[in-house]
């Protein structure tokens, strides 16, 4: 699988934009200059990316999120300085680009600010033509996998609640993830492995 990137020079100069919808807004992993809350038109955020790396297995996918087509979407935008562009760029790429799941894009963001302008952000949107794409589960499904899901970056589980708890933290609500945070804290998930089970 190739991954659907930008070539570098498909990048305008000066300081990068970054979009975060999910893990990115608690646990960005780069160096950034400004951090300001954004929406984004024309795609949401959804639960609609099977997890066979960080958060699951080919065996036992978990449940991460994308972007998927139509609504809208409000987020954090990270502004990182031109010369941290290229590493940002590369470790991006590394932790979003493993299973090739996400089409690279530059979306238009509005930044949520005083001045209220318009931005260019570095994003990445849910194939929909990849394996992994999920589409449109029901909240039952997307329990089940989630309670299943652990994988090398931890338990699924801990993923969709860290995201519910960035998104309230920006006073907004996610009415899907809601609910879904509020049937996680009435089930347990299954026991780790043994080996894992001191981690």
């Amino acid at each position: 699988m190739s991954a659907i990137e930008f070539n570098d020079t498909e990048f305008s100069q000066g300081d990068l934009w970054v979009f975060g919808y999910g893990s990115l807004m608690w646990r960005p992993g780069f160096e950034f200059i400004e951090r300001v809350p954004a929406r984004l038109i024309g795609e949401h955020r959804a639960l609609c990316v099977y997890s066979f790396v960080h958060r699951g297995t080919p065996e036992k996918p978990g449940l991460v999120l994308g972007l998927d087509r139509g609504g809208a979407c409000r987020g954090i935008a990270f502004r990182v300085a031109e010369k941290q562009r290229a590493a940002t760029i590369a470790y991006l790429r590394e932790r979003e680009q493993v299973t090739s799941v996400y089409r690279e894009v530059m979306r238009s963001v509005w930044l949520e600010n005083d001045a209220r302008q318009r931005v260019s952000a570095l994003v990445y949107v849910v194939d929909r033509g990849h394996v992994q794409y999920a589409g449109r589960l029901s909240l039952a499904e997307q329990l089940r996998h989630v309670l299943q899901g652990h994988g090398q970056s931890g338990v699924n589980r801990d993923y969709v609640l860290a995201t519910v708890k960035a998104i309230e933290a920006e006073g907004l609500r996610d009415s899907q993830l809601h609910r879904l945070a509020a049937m996680l804290h009435t089930q347990h998930p299954p026991p780790l492995p043994a080996e894992d089970s001191d981690r």
